[in-house]
């Protein structure tokens, strides 16, 4: 992700402060962690002021949903009961919480988070090298010798050509000799592993969406409207207050347990897609992620599809 898009979506989290603020006042007492959105408000204060007031109304747009999906965000028990509104840090998606903005009441300990995309829909960008074992940090299955003696040989090479600041575009075969061959063995080895342990399927969905539940939140400005997706895979979400219930239902999702196919796309070199049961479907789309040529490439990770019972609602700008 460049610079510029990774800035607007820091702004696009401090705008779904502001208006989650705005509204939650309405009700019941909010504040916001001021220390954690210090950077978010950094990005936000170098937008222009058409992407500000189209930032702002994107996460307008969802908030009334999800409060009709999560009662206990308005709900008030008293003056020590206040909602606290924070951004987490990087930290926090590398030690595998993937929310963005997260919305707590401390007197009942309870929480609930969003992860928040502007434009984009990727899962994750996840980078391999002749360092990363892939398994082991995706689904706890070390990568076998057969998966490393085709890959080490490419990024060995790639090492070469960056001392000589080779760049991609003038690399004219690298469809063949580095893309297509990296991506066969990542669908071998992703099988082998499955044949070994068939618990991968769970756990890789597990790395992708994190260890705790979540609404994704996307803003599509070409559109005017406001993804709002639920990932309940362990049932964290929707919970009825004392006194207030859900309008909105989300189900629990149901995890995968059985590969069904895992393939090159058709037509292309550079992307495995993987078929997976209970209606999870992913892409792999291998790219490089800078101008020189670099002994490392990025994974494009993204849903081709996934359970009837992960609740999708599009909300419209107003």
């Amino acid at each position: 992700m460049s610079a510029k898009s990774n800035d607007q979506g820091r702004a696009f989290e401090y705008a779904c402060i502001i208006e989650l603020k705005n509204k939650i006042e309405k009700t019941r007492p909010v504040i916001i962690d001021e220390d954690s959105i210090s950077a978010p408000k950094r990005a936000w204060n170098t937008q222009s002021e058409e992407l500000q007031h189209t930032l702002l109304h994107a996460a307008n747009a969802f908030i009334d949903t999800l409060f009709s999906a999560e009662p206990l965000i308005l709900e008030y028990d008293g003056d020590d009961d206040i909602v606290v509104l924070s951004i987490n840090k990087d930290s926090d998606a590398e030690g595998g919480d993937v929310r963005d903005v997260v919305i707590e009441r401390k007197s009942i300990r309870w929480d609930i988070g969003l992860s928040m995309k502007h434009n984009h829909f990727a899962a994750k960008h996840s980078r391999l090298s002749s360092l990363i074992d892939f398994g082991s940090k995706w689904y706890g299955v070390p990568c076998a010798d057969s998966y490393w003696d085709v890959v080490k040989p490419i990024f060995e090479k790639l090492r070469g050509l960056k001392k000589n600041s080779v760049k991609w575009r003038d690399m004219s075969d690298k469809e063949d000799s580095v893309y297509e061959p990296i991506v066969s063995a990542f669908i071998d080895e992703l099988n082998r592993a499955y044949k070994a342990d068939n618990m991968i399927t769970e756990r890789l969905i597990s790395y992708l969406l994190g260890i705790r539940d979540f609404y994704k939140v996307v803003a599509i400005d070409n559109k005017q409207i406001t993804e709002f997706q639920s990932f309940n895979l362990r049932g964290e979400l929707n919970r009825n207050g004392r006194n207030s219930k859900a309008t909105l239902f989300i189900p629990k999702a149901d995890l995968p347990t059985e590969i069904i196919a895992l393939r090159f796309k058709p037509d292309s070199k550079s992307t495995a897609e993987l078929y997976l049961n209970n209606g999870w479907a992913l892409s792999f789309r291998i790219h490089n992620a800078s101008t020189i040529v670099e002994p490392s490439l990025k994974f494009d990770i993204q849903f081709l599809g996934v359970p009837v019972n992960i609740i999708t609602v599009n909300c419209m700008w107003r």
